[in-house]
């Protein structure tokens, strides 16, 4: 018996060995190790002016380790987050991995991956689009074709095709996401894989990144230009491939020409910015292949609404941040101001006192649920149920059920699918729907098709007595939903604000339904 439990042992230790290495966690270490003090970390996070950004999660890296990371509760480390433009940056790496593999090269023509296409190839300068071009974002679009095409038509390959380019490709910049998704419908046509699955074995297994996962276009096709959701440590390892020029644990990944070429500049963004202009911005310093140019001779992946992986080869330093910023200029000013100064040259003497209240600073971070200011009495509300007009969230019914302190949301959508959601009292309330929250890109047809179920938080407090205010944050996304619900003479009237939209307001009606 103490042989068997003692062989249950050493199993069980070899099985934890086996999954620890298959995590491959970036190793830890403390700010002052490594050449920077605890104390201008916790100011750099200190120095965010929450009005303006929402931060969700922070990772520096320096040599290689994690020596600060934190979470705003509800967000945590072993969760993923939606993605917006950092998932162009994946997007090329894999380009880079097609390229090293000779399955294609920068300089094919776009139209040359799509024969079924054809018919279209006479159309102005599209014979002249190579795959490069869609990397720098050159592609002659006098407006981006994302909108029009994502939220109205099931091809989107010929989306893109179709759409007119009114410049001779790689002479002229302008930000173009569905020129990111045509590199991930090209590498799906090379290798007869999704981007998500050609990475997996390439990109993911080596650096012990899991549960990736992409959204899809009507076709199968994953978006490119948005949509991957990785955890902050993914970025970070991303960040840290290119800043090691393709290597990991000693093994070339991805080869360091690919590195070099991709984050180097190929095109300005706006060639007649004044100097002092292009001084002040990190959107005016050149763009890559999916990477942007950073003041202070870094680069980054960049996503909508603070997403961020700012590799800095000259400090060996890598910054993650996700967020919901509104001021994105500042999220890199603060960088600058507060992080690069800080970084020195070898290791500094410890200093327990700051690193203390680092340590501590950072195990408390949360978003609190709003508190209700006033008490208000909210008897009447126990049972309501409307039925609701048209409407943009696309919403036929909505009840308010009471179960003590706790309100239960039950909405049902268009297609009769009932969405129940819980919601505390001055409380986070943790739970996951089908029901999909706010989104930049909603109304593309299928993008969002298996990515449920979405984890969201949601609280309520009343603002009157007759007046509901119910937030509900999807805490895998850089979104929340704030529904302020008012009842009167048996009418319904709601009024929903979007976290990234703070000038408009979504206006829902609806009458009692007994």
């Amino acid at each position: 018996m103490k042989k068997l439990l003692t062989l249950i042992y050493l199993i069980g230790v070899i099985c934890l060995s086996m999954g620890q290495n298959l995590a491959q966690n970036l190793t830890r270490s403390n700010p002052e190790a490594e050449g920077i003090s605890s104390a201008a970390i916790q100011e750099f996070i200190q120095s965010f002016d929450a009005k303006k950004h929402e931060l969700h999660s922070v990772m520096i890296i320096r040599h290689g380790k994690v020596i600060a990371e934190g979470w705003w509760k509800p967000y945590a480390a072993n969760l993923k987050h939606s993605m917006y433009s950092v998932s162009k940056s994946w997007t090329s790496t894999a380009i880079g991995f097609a390229v090293a593999e000779k399955k294609l090269q920068v300089s094919d023509k776009v139209i040359s991956f799509f024969p079924e296409h054809s018919d279209l190839a006479n159309k102005p300068y599209l014979a002249d689009l190579t795959v490069q071009h869609l990397l720098t974002m050159s592609v002659g679009h006098e407006v981006e074709p994302l909108r029009a095409v994502v939220a109205t038509q099931n091809d989107w390959v010929r989306g893109f095709l179709s759409a007119p380019i009114a410049y001779q490709p790689g002479s002229k910049f302008l930000y173009n996401t569905l020129a990111t998704y045509m590199l991930s419908a090209i590498i799906q046509k090379v290798t007869g894989q999704k981007v998500v699955d050609y990475l997996t074995p390439r990109l993911f297994k080596p650096l012990g990144i899991q549960g990736v996962d992409w959204e899809v276009d009507p076709k199968g096709i994953n978006t490119g230009g948005w949509g991957i959701r990785v955890k902050t440590e993914d970025m970070a390892k991303l960040g840290q491939l290119y800043l090691q020029q393709g290597k990991w644990n000693g093994q070339q990944i991805l080869p360091a020409s690919w590195i070099n070429e991709a984050t180097q500049k190929h095109i300005d963004q706006d060639p007649n910015a004044s100097a002092e202009k292009k001084a002040n911005s990190d959107w005016l310093q050149g763009y890559g292949y999916q990477f942007w140019r950073c003041r202070n001779g870094a680069f980054r992946a960049d996503g909508a609404y603070g997403q961020y992986i700012v590799v800095m080869p000259e400090q060996d330093a890598v910054v993650v941040i996700t967020s919901e910023s509104h001021e994105l200029q500042d999220d890199l000013n603060m960088v600058w101001k507060y992080l690069l100064p800080a970084f020195q040259n070898k290791a500094i003497s410890p200093n327990p006192q700051a690193s203390i209240s680092l340590k501590n600073y950072l195990s408390r971070l949360t978003l609190p649920a709003p508190v209700q200011e006033s008490n208000y009495q909210a008897s009447t509300w126990s049972k309501h149920k409307a039925s609701l007009d048209k409407n943009a969230l696309n919403l036929s019914e909505i009840g308010f059920q009471r179960k003590g302190d706790q309100l239960n949301l039950v909405l049902v959508d268009q297609q009769q699918k009932t969405h129940q959601i819980p919601a505390g009292h001055g409380k986070w309330v943790m739970t996951s729907t089908d029901l999909p929250g706010p989104y930049l890109l909603r109304a593309a047809k299928a993008n969002l098709e298996g990515q449920s179920p979405f984890k969201v938080a949601s609280s309520y407090r009343w603002l009157a007595n007759n007046t509901l205010e119910i937030t509900l944050r999807f805490y895998e996304s850089p979104h929340h939903w704030i529904w302020t619900a008012h009842w009167e003479n048996g009418q319904l009237q709601m009024e929903i604000k979007n976290s990234f939209d703070r000038l408009n307001t979504i206006k829902v009606s609806g009458n009692v339904k007994l």
